[in-house]
């Protein structure tokens, strides 16, 4: 027995030094893990440098840059619940493919709700600036639900202090409806600002880089360009952002010119009901248009009209053809912009820029090439090729994807989570943080 004792302690040793040993190497290996998970970067910022976009290989194969009633409030008010729900319950599907970086996207508009802060600017003629709206309808109607939204917003701040950003409340369009001529609006324009300059000391911290104001009217370019120090230093959020008119895509932001009230319920979903190949009617206003017209008016498979349909003609007969076409044809009119391509969102027809120079809205959050066609308007004499070889999975890929992008092309009042106003929100949001102080 007593010979018998070493090998039992010496097992006893080796079963504890196993022990230790099993123990260190599993708090080596969670030290590890742990010090790497620390050492990982938060998640950064998603810069505000437009995207370029490409034309499909489907389609060319070359590169183009684009700089490129009831019934309705019914289904606003519809998507409005919708958001919450896909926010809790598929969080994941939500956040696809659609956006360039679906996951800063989602870390930054959280960020955003929690502390950005926009200051308005009380001063000025209510008779002259946009205390309240002048309306919320037509095809400029984006510029009214944008000032009542940002009034009854979580984003607005009564201390300027506490604001990042500062908003000038002038309308060059409600001064348009007062007959204002555009040198007028240029002298009233300066003048407001001198007095804002005077009075407060905000915009010489940083020569009123953080500031901006909204127009979504052609006048409100022709109007703001004799103001030279508020054209180049201010954010302009306009409804006209063509290069020509010098648009600045890292500075300012694409206003969505939207229709509203829309006269008929969204489209989607209805692939089956789309048979025709494209459509397009409109006024001949730009030479892309007056070519598009006469090269393909006539065509068996494409609905050219070289004019707007006549009410005459019958009921909403413009808006319901959007509900049978696949492609809607969208080539930039006498200030680039048009309310067509949020039409063509809304009723569920793949929309084709065909436009040069025109920085889409959001095109720095959302990837157009996901639901929309885009096009150089040299493009216009191969278009219905370029349209017949899309197969029907990729018409249909864009089709489903387009559906879930109609929730920000849609104004709300109150303004709804990810609608228009969000997304106009969210493009100053990451454009104040580029703003050096």
């Amino acid at each position: 027995m007593i010979a018998g004792k070493p090998p039992l302690q010496q097992s006893q040793l080796f079963s504890l030094k196993g022990s230790v040993l099993t123990l260190s190497i599993l708090t080596l290996i969670s030290f590890t893990y742990f010090s790497f998970k620390s050492l990982r970067p938060p998640l950064p910022f998603s810069p505000p440098t437009p995207q370029i976009t490409l034309l499909p290989s489907s389609a060319t194969g070359t590169n183009t840059n684009t700089t490129n009633p009831s019934q309705p409030r019914i289904v606003a008010e519809k998507k409005e619940g919708n958001v919450g729900e896909e926010q809790e319950d598929n969080d994941d599907d939500f956040f696809t493919d659609i956006y360039h970086s679906p996951k800063l996207f989602k870390f930054n508009f959280e960020e955003m709700e929690k502390k950005f802060k926009i200051y308005i600017y009380p001063d000025g003629d209510p008779k002259t600036f946009y205390q309240t709206p002048r309306k919320l309808t037509g095809k400029y109607a984006s510029e009214g639900y944008f000032f009542q939204n940002i009034r009854e917003s979580r984003f607005r701040t009564e201390d300027p202090d506490q604001a990042h950003l500062f908003f000038i409340p002038i309308s060059c369009h409600k001064m348009r409806g007062k007959g204002t001529s555009y040198e007028n609006m240029t002298i009233i324009v300066q003048n407001y600002l001198d007095g804002l300059i005077a009075k407060y000391p905000y915009w010489n911290r940083t020569l009123g880089a953080d500031h901006f104001f909204v127009t979504c009217h052609d006048v409100g370019v022709r109007a703001t360009e004799g103001v030279p120090f508020l054209v180049k230093n201010a954010i302009r959020v306009v409804c006209s952002p063509s290069y020509d008119v010098g648009f600045i895509p890292h500075k300012d932001v694409a206003l969505p010119q939207v229709l509203q009230p829309f006269a008929l319920p969204a489209g989607g979903n209805d692939v089956e009901n789309r048979t025709s190949l494209g459509f397009w009617a409109g006024h001949r206003n730009s030479k892309i248009r007056v070519i598009l017209a006469r090269v393909w008016e006539n065509d068996t498979e494409l609905d050219i009209s070289n004019n707007r349909i006549s009410r005459a003609t019958g009921h909403l007969v413009y808006q319901k053809r959007f509900y049978r076409t696949k492609f809607c044809i969208c080539p930039g009119g006498s200030q680039v912009n048009s309310a067509r391509i949020t039409d063509s969102i809304h009723y569920g027809c793949v929309p084709v820029i065909l436009s040069n120079y025109y920085d889409l809205p959001f095109n720095d959050i959302l990837d157009w090439q996901k639901f929309a066609v885009i096009l150089r308007e040299s493009d216009v004499y191969q278009l219905k090729q370029i349209l017949k070889s899309i197969s029907h999975e990729e018409f249909v890929s864009l089709h489903n994807n387009l559906v879930k992008v109609q929730k920000h092309f849609q104004w709300n009042t109150p303004p709804v989570k990810f609608d228009a106003f969000h997304m106009v929100i969210y493009e100053l949001w990451l454009r104040h943080h580029v703003i050096k102080y």
